[in-house]
């Protein structure tokens, strides 16, 4: 007794928008891993650059690995430099500015979308205006009113500024329009003050948020260099982006101390960034979205 014949099948070829859609795939992932690497590059070169000893990197032609590692330049700058107190600075200003924009905003939020009162439109109106005035724009006329006030060169200058935050009091608002109103409605009927509403109702609800928020107003305020750098004029109360040009000044030409001072000062945003990725991302593409 004979097996019956087995049929096989013959897979098509693909057809041409098969191909056509292929070969496009294909060319988007190669230009997107030659974009990756050319934005890549600056940070490896810096971190190279910071690890090779300073007659080492004015060679030519320039050398991608060092040829010996050498940490004198880190070294040095801790010795050498105020820099453990621009750190301090900096993170005591930043973690300051991040909770005082969050509370702030949150606020004017919450009293534009639950509470009704007069002006609250015009009000609301005047924040979206702050979008379309660049802080370039209001530079000198806000260091002159500083001036007078007799805090230039006064953590008070540096950080009162920063806590304009017209974006977080949008996003903080269109997510409080989206909570249903009988939730605080009911919660005001058993006699929950509006604070109680806030911080007891509407802001579990919206952690992911704050979170994002957080996160990206940190890091915004970390790197801010325009601001610290006209207002404070004391090595001292230098925050860390302002010192790295006291740093390179006062070295004159040290391109290996003056890396290694620049990847000190961009750790802390690194790891900020490598923990909370995916908050940075949402933070970013819901100030994206306003814009």
């Amino acid at each position: 007794m004979t097996a019956a014949p087995t049929l096989r099948t013959t897979k098509p070829p693909p057809t041409l928008a098969v191909r056509l859609a292929r070969m496009w795939g294909t060319l988007i992932t190669g230009l997107t891993l030659v974009l990756a690497a050319l934005w890549f590059f600056p940070i490896y070169w810096a971190v190279i650059t910071s690890i090779k000893p300073e007659a080492d990197t004015i060679t030519a032609p320039p050398t991608l690995w060092p040829k010996t590692v050498d940490l004198s330049s880190y070294t040095y700058i801790f010795q050498n430099s105020p820099i453990v107190r621009w750190y301090a600075n900096s993170v005591i200003t930043t973690l300051l500015i991040t909770v005082m924009v969050l509370l702030f905003s949150m606020l004017c939020a919450y009293a534009l979308s639950q509470i009704d009162f007069r002006g609250r439109r015009w009000l609301y109106v005047l924040i979206l205006a702050g979008f379309m005035i660049p802080f370039q724009a209001s530079l000198i006329p806000l260091f002159i009113f500083i001036n007078k006030l007799g805090l230039v060169n006064n953590f008070a200058g540096l950080i009162i500024p920063q806590l304009a935050a017209p974006v977080a009091v949008v996003i903080y608002k269109q997510f409080f329009d989206q909570v249903p109103p009988e939730l605080g409605d009911a919660a005001r009927i058993d006699g929950a003050s509006e604070w109680r509403v806030l911080f007891g109702i509407f802001l579990p609800l919206n952690w992911s948020i704050t979170l994002s928020l957080a996160i990206v107003t940190f890091i915004g305020a970390w790197n801010n260099f325009l601001w610290p750098f006209i207002v404070m004029n004391d090595t001292a109360k230098l925050t860390i982006p302002v010192g790295i040009t006291q740093v390179q000044s006062a070295y004159g030409v040290a391109y290996a101390k003056s890396m290694a001072t620049a990847v000190t000062a961009a750790v802390p945003t690194v790891i900020a960034y490598l923990l909370f990725q995916r908050r940075v991302t949402e933070g970013i593409m819901a100030t994206a979205g306003l814009k």
